[in-house]
């Protein structure tokens, strides 16, 4: 009996979706969010979209492993540092930090809401794809600007 539970628990553990800790924005970045979750691309680098656990309008996920993209987030600290790394893409400032996993976590600058997009170090060959499949929806809807 022992054994079927622990088979039974093993088969329903291996769900391969990603997870992501879902933000917590004031309302007026919360309402930013939920308008820029409607006008995400269905595909990013080629990739369907496969939102992350547990559902949220601010969080969304392509692939798998999936590109992460988490809206409202905290002002990074790293964004302090004059010699952090940026980068442009399309219109739209980004701040580049590698993680100690390998995998890469880009912060939009200079826009009303904090939007944060992790590239997993399978999908970093792919250089800034990602961000330029994102930057038209980051564009359409967190107005350029100050995050409160």
């Amino acid at each position: 009996m022992l054994a079927l539970l622990i088979t039974v628990a093993g088969c329903s553990s291996a769900d391969d979706s990603a997870s992501a800790a879902v933000p917590s924005p004031g309302a007026k970045g919360t309402g930013l969010c939920r308008n820029l979750d409607k006008v995400l691309p269905s595909e990013v680098d080629g990739r369907g979209r496969r939102d992350p656990e547990p559902a949220s309008a601010l969080t969304a996920g392509w692939g798998n492993p999936a590109i992460i993209l988490r809206c409202g987030v905290v002002r990074p600290a790293k964004m302090n540092d004059p010699e952090a790394d940026g980068v442009e893409v399309n219109g739209v400032g980004w701040l580049l930090q590698r993680q100690d996993d390998g995998s890469f976590r880009f912060t939009t600058t200079l826009r009303k809401a904090y939007v944060e997009v992790t590239i997993p170090k399978d999908r970093t060959g792919d250089g800034l794809a990602p961000l330029v499949d994102l930057a038209k929806a980051v564009k359409k809807a967190i107005p350029a600007g100050i995050a409160d």
